[in-house]
């Protein structure tokens, strides 16, 4: 899929958000500034959550409640080893009732579920400064 700008970023989430199971994982692969934080806005709107959501960088989950379904948001930069993750309830977060969302999903790469959604959003500024190709995949 492609983004030219912002919003359309912001479209591919909420969209991919109003067919998301209970049970699902979807981690979120892109350098800095590529959007996953706008796209991770996107998803929280299309699962019908109205309170402002920001990348959750220094608490590591974010959970919201008012949506359709349970999301927790992680944004896992700030973790120095995957062991960590277990202290916050990640385990019962990814085989629980919600879906979950994972920035920077690669430095956790060693306990991801083996069944998640892989999104990629890389930028190409020969496309323009704010193009984003955005990739989809089970994995």
């Amino acid at each position: 899929m492609e983004s030219y700008k912002t919003e359309d970023t912001f479209e591919i989430g909420k969209e991919l958000a109003k067919k998301a199971a209970a049970g699902e994982v979807y981690c979120l692969y892109g350098d800095l500034g590529t959007g996953k934080t706008v796209f991770s806005q996107g998803f929280a709107n299309g699962l019908g959550i109205k309170e402002p959501v920001s990348s959750p960088t220094f608490t590591i989950l974010k959970e919201y409640y008012e949506g359709r379904l349970p999301f927790y948001h992680f944004d896992v930069y700030r973790i120095g080893d995957p062991d960590e993750m277990d202290e916050i309830g990640y385990y019962d977060k990814i085989d629980g009732d919600g879906v979950c969302l994972i920035e920077w999903a690669e430095l956790i790469d060693d306990i991801l579920p083996l069944h998640y959604k892989k999104v990629i959003i890389k930028k190409n500024v020969e496309k323009g400064f704010d193009y984003r190709n955005i990739t989809i995949e089970d994995i």
